[in-house]
C-alpha cells in the first residue's frame, strides 16, 4: 500500500493551497461473508441487533477502497484528494451470497503550503 495521503472529505485543505487539480479519482472493492456467515447473520437477524459480522465486512470493505482511492491519486501525481465521497450497494452472486460493495471517489490534487 502506497504511503497514506491526505483524502478529505472538505473542498479545502486549510493551511495548504491547491496548486494543481489533476481530476477524478476512485477506488472500489467488493466483499462478501462466507456461507456460515450469511447464514449465522440471516439467523441474527430474525432475533435482531447489531449485525458486528456485516458491520466489520463493510467497514473492510470501506477500508479497502480507501487503499486503492490513494494509489489511484498518487499514481497519477496527486498528493492529496479533495471532496470524498461514497457510494455503496449491495447485490445477489447467487446460491445466497450477497456481495457488499463500496465506491470511494474524489478529486485529486497536489497541494503546497499556504505562504500567506
Amino acid at each position: 500500500m502506497p504511503d497514506q495521503i491526505p483524502i478529505l472529505t472538505t473542498n479545502d485543505f486549510p493551511g495548504m493551497r491547491v496548486v494543481r487539480v489533476v481530476g477524478p479519482v476512485y477506488g472500489t472493492s467488493v466483499r462478501s461473508r462466507s456461507i456460515v456467515g450469511n447464514f449465522l447473520g440471516s439467523v441474527r437477524a430474525v432475533f435482531g441487533g447489531k449485525q458486528s459480522g456485516y458491520v466489520k465486512m463493510i467497514a473492510q470493505t470501506r477500508d479497502e477502497a480507501l487503499a486503492q482511492l490513494a494509489e489511484h491519486a498518487q499514481s497519477l501525481g496527486a498528493n492529496a484528494v479533495l471532496a470524498t465521497r461514497f457510494d455503496s450497494g449491495e447485490f445477489d452472486a447467487g446460491q445466497g451470497q450477497a456481495m457488499n460493495e463500496v465506491t470511494a471517489y474524489g478529486t485529486a490534487v497536489v497541494v503546497e503550503p499556504a505562504t500567506d
